[in-house]
């Protein structure tokens, strides 16, 4: 949205004759993306933001802040989203298994000889067994990515 909102304003400053031009940095780093007056390393790409009104002045704070901040506004939204993706997956996990747990269950309600019924009890124990030890697995794997998001958030918060 902020580049659409950015590649607008460019072209509509071309069409006007007198223009002011402000150039910047954008350097991608592990820790996300950041603005800056000055270059910034091998990995930093420079950009030109045009103004159409020469005049006003360059205004005395610092583009690159102002950058940064959305930036990481950004972050932080996504990474929001991606927390509660992962809270209804896990809810969504225990529904499967409930439901999975029930159908088992449902099972045992039969009218069925003793012989039946002991080898019913036997294999449903078993795959009880198998659907809470997958359910483990899966919400461990999902725990630890919603543990590393939380952790990303709470370092950009």
């Amino acid at each position: 949205m902020f580049r659409m909102i950015f590649v607008l304003l460019l072209f509509l400053s071309t069409a006007i004759q007198a223009k002011t031009v402000v150039n910047y940095y954008k350097c991608v780093t592990k820790r996300g993306t950041t603005y800056s007056q000055f270059p910034c390393g091998s990995n930093g790409t420079q950009h030109t933001l045009t103004h159409s009104n020469p005049n006003k002045s360059t205004p005395s704070e610092q583009h690159f802040k102002t950058l940064n901040q959305l930036e990481k506004k950004q972050v932080v939204r996504n990474l929001k989203k991606s927390l509660r993706a992962k809270r209804y997956q896990v809810a969504i996990l225990n529904r499967d298994l409930d439901r999975a747990t029930r159908d088992q269950q449902e099972r045992m309600r039969h009218i069925m000889d003793d012989k039946k019924r002991k080898e019913t009890v036997k294999d449903i124990k078993k795959k009880l067994k198998s659907l809470n030890k997958k359910h483990r697995k899966e919400v461990k794997v999902v725990s630890k990515q919603i543990a590393t998001l939380e952790k990303k958030l709470k370092r950009y918060e």
